[in-house]
C-alpha cells in the first residue's frame, strides 16, 4: 500500500474503487464529477448522501460504524468526465480541520483491499477538503493526492465545480463591493435541479449574533415529520438523541378487485461492514435478544390504522447492529401498482406519537420495496432516511443483498 503526498499519484490496477475518508469526528464526504473544464454539467453530477448515485459514482455511507466512501466505477464514468473529485468536511457546522486531520484510503472496491492512503498535512482553518481525484489521462485513470483546503465549508468547493449554490436571502456577504450608481443585478432564475446539500448554503457573518446554524439535517424538535424519498430525519429532541423503544408501522389497502393482497412487513438487520445480522418477519417474530418484534402477519392489508408493527427498541441492540432496512413484500405476487396507499410511520412507542411518516406515492411493478431505513451514527444517534426503492422479490430473504447495498 502506497502511502501518497500532497501531488503524487498512482495508476489504478482496479476498475472500481472506494475513496473512504475518516477522522476522529463525523465527516460529509462528496464526489463531483468534472468535465475537461473542472466543471459540473449540472448539479447531477453532485453526488453526496442525499443524492447517493450518479452514472459510475456513488455515495456509500459507513453506517455509523465506518467512513462514508465515494465508489467509483471507472468503466462506467460517462464519456466527457474526466475527474472526479472526493470531498470532505466536518458534520458540525463551523467545525475547522484543526487538530482532526482526516485520512483517504483509496481501496478496490470488489474486495477492499487499501491501495494507497493519503492524510493532508498542516490544516488549520479549512472547512472543506478536496482531498483526492480520480482522473483520467491518456486513457489510464489514475488517483492523485491533492489536499486542498476551503475556508468556506463545501459552498467554496460547489462553487469553484459549478454546483447551483442556493444563498440564505440576508446572510450571505456580497462577493464584490457593489457599484456605487446602480444596484446589483437580480440573479437570473435558476431551473429546478437534483438536491443539494444543504450545508452549501453560505456561511453567515459573524456579527450580528445569527440564529443556530443550519445543519442541513431534520430533527425531531418541531414535531412531526413527512419525509421525501431519500430525505433523512436525526432521531434527536431537545439536542437528545432517542434512545427509547420507537414502532414502525407499515400499512396498505387492499385490492378492490380479484383477491386479497398479502403483504409481510420485515426489518433487516446489519453490522458495520454490511454484513447480514438477521431479519424479522412474520416467520421470526423476534431478533437480536427482543430487541426488535414483529406484530404479525396480516394477510389481506383489512383494517384501520397499521396493517403490521416492528416495535425496535434502540437502546437495547447490540453495538454491532449498526443498520436497519424496512421492507414489505408482497408475498400473494401482486405487484406494488395494485397496491393502495403504501406508507411507513415510526412512532413513540410509549405515548404512540407519530415522529415520522413516508407516505409511498408513486411505484413500480415489482414485488417488493425497501421502505426507510434506520442508521447508526458515530455519536450514537440514529438517522431515518426514506427509501422507497423497489426490488423483485416476494420474500424478505431476496431482500437481504439489495438491502446491503443501499445502506
Amino acid at each position: 500500500m502506497t502511502a501518497m503526498t500532497p501531488g503524487s499519484n498512482i495508476p489504478l490496477p482496479a476498475a472500481r474503487v472506494a475513496v473512504d475518508v475518516a477522522a476522529p469526528v463525523r465527516l460529509d464526504v462528496s464526489g463531483l464529477l468534472l468535465t475537461a473544464d473542472g466543471k459540473v454539467r449540472s448539479d447531477d453530477d453532485f453526488i453526496f448522501y442525499n443524492q447517493p448515485a450518479g452514472p459510475g459514482v456513488s455515495y456509500r455511507s459507513g453506517g455509523g460504524a465506518a467512513p462514508d466512501a465515494i465508489v467509483v466505477d471507472t468503466s462506467a464514468v460517462p464519456p466527457g468526465i474526466e475527474k472526479i473529485v472526493v470531498t470532505a468536511s466536518p458534520d458540525a457546522a463551523g467545525q475547522t480541520f484543526q487538530g482532526i486531520e482526516p485520512t483517504a484510503t483509496i481501496r478496490n472496491a470488489d474486495d477492499g483491499s487499501p491501495l494507497a492512503t493519503f492524510t493532508p498535512p498542516r490544516l488549520g482553518a479549512e472547512t472543506a477538503l478536496v482531498i483526492v481525484e480520480i482522473y483520467l489521462r491518456n486513457g489510464v485513470w489514475k488517483a492523485r493526492a491533492v489536499g486542498q483546503g476551503y475556508a468556506n465549508g463545501l459552498a467554496g468547493i460547489a462553487t469553484d465545480f459549478g454546483v447551483s449554490v442556493e444563498e440564505e436571502p440576508a446572510a450571505a456577504a456580497p462577493v464584490a463591493p457593489p457599484a456605487p450608481v446602480a444596484p446589483p443585478a437580480p440573479p437570473a432564475p435558476v431551473p429546478p435541479a437534483a438536491p443539494v446539500d444543504p450545508r452549501l448554503a453560505a456561511p453567515a457573518p459573524p456579527a450580528p449574533p445569527a440564529p443556530a446554524p443550519v445543519t442541513g439535517k431534520i430533527n425531531l424538535d418541531k414535531g412531526r415529520v413527512s419525509l421525501q424519498k431519500n430525505q433523512t430525519v436525526s432521531l434527536v429532541k431537545g439536542g437528545r438523541p432517542l434512545l427509547s423503544q420507537v414502532k414502525m408501522g407499515l400499512g396498505w389497502e387492499p385490492a378492490f378487485r380479484g383477491k386479497d393482497i398479502d403483504l409481510d412487513a420485515s426489518v433487516i438487520a446489519y453490522g458495520p461492514k454490511r454484513n447480514h445480522l438477521d431479519s424479522c418477519y412474520f416467520g421470526k417474530l423476534n431478533i437480536l435478544n427482543n430487541a426488535i418484534r414483529h406484530s404479525g402477519d396480516n394477510l389481506t392489508g383489512e383494517g384501520a390504522g397499521d396493517d403490521e408493527v416492528i416495535t425496535v427498541d434502540l437502546g437495547r441492540l447490540p453495538a454491532d447492529a449498526t443498520g436497519l432496512v424496512f421492507t414489505v413484500n408482497s408475498f400473494s405476487g401482486q405487484k406494488f401498482t395494485e397496491v393502495a396507499k403504501a406508507y411507513c410511520r415510526l412512532m413513540d412507542a410509549a405515548t404512540g406519537e407519530e415522529l415520522v411518516r413516508f407516505d409511498l406515492t408513486g411505484a413500480e411493478p415489482q414485488t417488493g420495496v425497501m421502505m426507510a431505513k434506520l442508521i447508526r451514527q458515530f455519536s450514537g444517534e440514529w438517522e431515518m432516511t426514506a427509501m422507497g426503492d423497489f426490488v423483485k422479490s416476494r420474500t424478505v430473504r431476496g431482500m437481504v443483498k439489495p438491502a446491503a447495498q443501499a445502506l
